[in-house]
């Protein structure tokens, strides 16, 4: 009876083989929809008020029970249970019911392991209201022997936990099965088992993905949701004809079977691998795909006119070049069958690593060259390099518990540029990761509120506290700590000692010294060589269990070197002790009028080398290629020496990653007090001569504190013209007419002729932000029409951004509006507008308001994955330097507060504190210093 649902004996038998309850759970899937057609089904499977319905309504929630929290009040697991295995069947639903809901029913069988005698089971669970069984919301059976008896059965909301509290007691030792029927919402939150939609020729289509990584694959099926809680999974999807399931395995041949009258297609999947409930994932959907060749594992899926416009023959071509270099890299085959890549129209992250189907949001994954620009390309490299490194590092093996996610996120940035290097030697990516990852993230780092990279399991316990951790210390910092251990124990050995890590610890999970003891086996067996001053774990912890970094000053006068915590305001208070007073072991590469020295390590506060002694026009630089996590000081003679060696020929003696550095490092310093502003302000007089990429974007980047601070005040004339500008963006930014005038002329070309865009891609985003800031409601309306018709990701995303450049108020503020409407701005693009709009000068103020007269209503709908608040405070908040704004932000943290999960507020504190003070004591000589620039130079 394979047209049917009800499935042979001998198939039966079959499935039961390959996984214990699968059987069970697909019959059991027959009978679940005509249950849930007549049970009561109000208030809604998703309302907190259905989760709260227990069993057994006399025994009440010992939640409010006084005394020391009981198991089900922590956040983590009893170390009583371990799951083995899970047979999970779901069936999405399509389309909305009579009461307009999206939902999915399914069941799920998990086989666990006693680890220690309890009569207590609890397994996560959120937001799923499930059906009595028995008279409870689970059953429970022993292999081998006679399961005790449940007791009672609740949901704990607080902590996510169905409980079962049982008559007696597991045995150590012995294997149980936990089966469970449930209901829940697909929802359109983007978290969890979610729904997104597009239209295609026309015809609004409904697909169903997941993002379950950190704490929302309980938003699926009652799981044991912790990373080192690995297991087995099996699935069944049950899915509309017209439709295809995909998973992390590959799958079986659908089948046609039929449930309550309805024809539909049974998908079943193999066996998954060992691996964490975050990784999982399945997707149902009419997208189309490519694959590198019949038969082969590669796969990239996508709208189907994406695919056929080739959007995702970029990816496709890249994927497979990049996965051979990591297993080289690893010395380790890929570990799946196959690798499937999906672009999702609604997705809250840039791109998830679920081993075997990794999910992206459309930018990250398409490109095409008509509408893509080459930064556009660059990004979706790093962006499918990332997320394959994680099929061995982060996947294969996982760490333990969210407080070292660093291990995870940090690593595959880090190699991500390795990865996309290989795929693309001459962008010079690995040079880039110094802007992109690494200079960015010191000034994240250089404040008290920041966070080490690593901390105790017990300081991140609660779901919000472990999204907290997915920010730019994580993932950038934690790339820039293991370029500078893999240059100071050379990448040879680095790879060697990883390669071993991963094949002693595959399947399972680890702590970060874990890996610090098989790198230590590889710088042993490569000494004495390596010359390292210490254990590699004992260097490492300084750089992983306290927050900061130092920066090094170098007296070459002397041969002194000194090392301080760096804090862009040095008079700040840390409240947070460090272990290790706030020193590093601080390995230093070393270059004298451009020959490379025999590096050192400065493993006290001070210490003296004679060889760092110079005299004449000799110049000493340290800190090559930008190798260590810390900044660099001089005295001021070598610093005059520095600039004149740029001013005269800075192309041949200094790298170009270095000179990106002095700039970086000169502008910081300043803003510290540590050096003259002007010193910092010299060091971009030379870019009339520079020509190289990295340089022009770092002075960039640094000139944007002044343009946030200044741009609201009367020293933004002068800053506007003495700024030394020859790239476009620059040159429209400090507000050159010519410039204005070539990209409203270019913009206005475009809508004379929508059909024929004669703006080059690589121009594409300046040109239509300052097309826009030129113009009112015609060229606003107009790039509104061209958003809503575009077929390609990215120019849809350089348009949102575009829209916020305008400098009409009204138009900004229903632009804010557009935002709290999923049908004109998609969930995963809120808060991408808001900060763009906030980025305008015209618009920060609007957005202010917004947020705080629309922060409940974007907190309860946006907040589940949708924004990110801590982005959106840095971006409301960056421009504030006055006490009235500090206070108002004050203010508003009183308001919120009561929430339990607020976003944190001090770091917008903290930098609106600092730019108050930098301000006061700048703002004057910064003016003096702009206006002289300004004035007209006689010539020779």
């Amino acid at each position: 009876m394979a047209a049917g649902f009800y499935i042979s004996r001998a198939l039966a038998l079959a499935l039961a083989l390959v996984s214990v309850g699968a059987l069970a759970s697909i019959i059991a899937l027959s009978v679940l929809y005509a249950k849930e057609k007549t049970k009561d089904l109000e208030p809604s499977p998703t309302s907190p008020a259905a989760a709260t319905t227990t069993a057994d309504s006399s025994f009440p929630s010992p939640s409010s029970s006084p005394g020391p929290p009981v198991p089900w009040q922590q956040y983590r697991l009893p170390d009583t249970l371990a799951p083995v295995h899970y047979a999970i069947t779901l069936w999405p639903r399509l389309e909305p019911d009579g009461r307009g809901l999206f939902i999915f029913t399914g069941n799920s069988t998990v086989r666990f392991v006693c680890l220690k005698d309890t009569d207590l089971i609890l397994i996560h669970s959120n937001r799923l209201n499930f059906t009595l069984l028995q008279g409870h919301e689970a059953q429970l059976m022993a292999l081998g022997a006679t399961a005790p008896a449940i007791k009672t059965t609740w949901l704990e909301l607080t902590t996510d936990y169905l409980v079962v509290q049982l008559e007696g007691r597991l045995e150590a030792g012995r294997s149980y099965l936990l089966h469970t029927e449930f209901v829940g919402e697909l929802a359109d939150d983007l978290a969890g088992f979610y729904r997104s939609k597009y239209k295609e020729n026309g015809v609004e289509k409904i697909l169903a993905t997941t993002q379950m990584q950190p704490t929302d694959a309980r938003k699926a099926f009652p799981c044991f949701d912790e990373p080192a809680m690995k297991a087995v999974f099996d699935l069944t999807m049950i899915h509309p004809l017209e439709t295809v399931a995909l998973s992390n395995s590959i799958n079986y041949d659908p089948i046609n079977v039929t449930i309550e009258g309805r024809n539909l297609t049974m998908t079943r999947f193999h066996s998954t691998e060992m691996m964490s409930t975050y990784l999982l994932a399945f997707v149902v959907c009419e997208l189309g795909f490519i694959s590198s060749a019949p038969g082969a594992p590669i796969r990239i899926w996508a709208r189907k006119q994406a695919i056929l416009e080739g959007q995702g023959d970029y990816a496709l071509e890249k994927t497979g070049p990049i996965l051979s270099y990591f297993q080289n890299y690893y010395n380790q085959t890929y570990p799946l069958t196959k690798s499937d890549q999906i672009a999702l129209p609604d997705f809250s992250a840039g791109a998830m690593e679920n081993w075997g189907l990794i999910t992206y949001r459309e930018s990250a994954l398409l490109y095409n060259p008509a509408f893509s620009s080459i930064e556009d390309k660059e990004y979706v490299a790093t962006v499918i390099s990332h997320e394959l490194a994680h099929m061995w590092f982060g996947n294969l093996v996982t760490m333990r518990w969210w407080n070292d996610l660093w291990l995870n996120e940090g690593f595959a940035t880090y190699v991500s540029y390795l990865g996309a290097d290989s795929a693309e030697p001459t962008w010079k990516l690995n040079d880039l990761m110094v802007v992109f990852e690494i200079h960015g993230v010191m000034q994240e780092d250089d404040v008290p509120t920041s966070h080490p990279l690593s901390c105790e399991e017990g300081e991140v316990q609660k779901p919000q506290q472990i999204r907290h951790l997915f920010d730019t210390i994580t993932y950038s910092k934690g790339a820039a700590v293991l370029r500078m251990l893999s240059d100071s124990i050379t990448e040879e050995v680095f790879t060697q000692g990883l390669r071993t890590y991963l094949e002693e610890h595959k399947y399972n999970s680890t702590i970060c010294t874990d890996l610090w003891k098989h790198l230590q086996v590889a710088v042993d067996e490569a000494s004495p060589g390596l010359g390292l001053p210490t254990s590699v774990e004992d260097i490492m912890n300084r750089w992983v269990l306290q927050m900061g970094y130092p920066v090094v000053t170098v007296d070459t006068r002397t041969g002194r070197l000194s090392q301080k915590h760096f804090l862009i305001d040095p008079e700040a208070e840390m409240d947070r002790p460090s272990p290790f007073n706030y020193e590093w072991i601080v390995p230093i590469s070393w270059m004298k009028t451009g020959v490379k020295q025999s590096p050192l390590w400065l493993t006290t506060k001070e210490a003296t080398n004679s060889n760092m002694t110079i005299g004449g026009a000799d110049w000493l630089l340290v800190n090559l290629r930008t190798s260590g996590f810390y900044r660099v000081n001089y005295d001021q003679e070598n610093w005059e020496r520095l600039l004149a060696q740029l001013d005269t020929n800075h192309q041949v003696e200094i790298p170009e990653i270095n000179r990106a550095q002095l700039i970086s490092d000169a502008f910081n310093l300043a803003r510290s007090k540590l050096v003259n502003f002007t010193l910092a302000l010299r060091t971009t007089k030379y870019l009339v001569r520079e020509t190289e990429y990295t340089p022009w974007l770092t002075v960039s980047n640094n000139l944007n504190y002044y343009f946030l601070m200044f741009d609201r005040s009367p020293l933004y004339g002068p800053m506007q013209v003495s700024t030394p500008v020859v790239a476009i963006q620059l040159a429209c930014k400090n507000g050159l007419k010519a410039c204005e005038d070539l990209t409203y002329n270019l913009f206005n070309a475009w809508m004379k002729n929508p059909s024929n865009n004669p703006i080059s891609p690589n121009l594409r985003s300046t040109v239509y932000c300052n097309g826009l800031a030129a113009g009112g409601q015609r060229e606003w309306d107009f790039a509104w029409s061209m958003y809503k018709n575009a077929s390609v990701a990215s120019e849809a995303e350089k348009l949102l951004w575009a829209m916020a450049c305008s400098k009409q108020p009204w138009i900004l503020t229903r632009y804010l509006e557009y935002c709290l409407d999923s049908e004109r701005i998609r969930k995963q693009d809120a808060s991408y507008v808001i900060n763009s709009i906030a980025a305008n000068v015209v618009g920060q103020p609007l957005v202010w308001d917004f947020v705080r007269a629309n922060w409940n209503y974007l907190f309860n709908d946006y907040g589940n994955g949708s924004i990110s608040f801590e982005s959106l405070l840095y971006s409301v908040t960056r421009r504030f330097a006055s006490e009235f704004e500090y206070k108002e932000l004050l203010r508003f943290e009183k308001v919120v507060e009561s929430n339990p999960r607020f976003p944190d507020f001090h770091q917008a504190l903290e930098r609106t504190r600092v730019n108050i003070k930098w301000v006061s004591s700048h703002k004057d000589q910064i003016l003096s210093w702009f206006t002289e620039e300004a004035k007209p130079k006689p010539q020779p």
